[in-house]
């Protein structure tokens, strides 16, 4: 079954990147259009703390809010420690997802 899409064009985006990244979007909640859980969801993680983050249906910004939900998924501390996956070809492009990692072979 798809995801439903946002009303919200940019944090609709956002939530393409999201999903990118490993969490998982779950539609529905009381004030909430929806969530964000982390694929990891562990103890080093910032003790769990910003594992689920709602994500709001109509924002005051809806720039601000994307670029919020953005920041907890690439400030993700468990997803940092871990290396970039080698490329398909079995070499490393040296493409990775966090600039604090380096990647493969560098």
């Amino acid at each position: 079954m798809a995801k439903p899409s946002h009303p919200k064009k940019e944090i609709e985006e956002t939530l393409k990147f999201v999903q990118m990244q490993g969490w998982r979007v779950v539609r529905g909640g009381s004030h909430a259009w929806g969530k964000i859980y982390c694929p990891y969801n562990d103890d080093a993680c910032r003790c769990g703390e910003f594992c689920i983050t709602s994500i709001w249906s109509t924002p005051k910004s809806e720039g601000n809010h994307a670029k919020a939900i953005r920041r907890v998924v690439s400030n993700c501390t468990v997803h940092a420690m871990r290396p970039a996956a080698p490329s398909p070809s079995g070499e490393n492009d040296g493409i990775h997802l966090h600039p604090e990692v380096p990647a493969l072979g560098e």
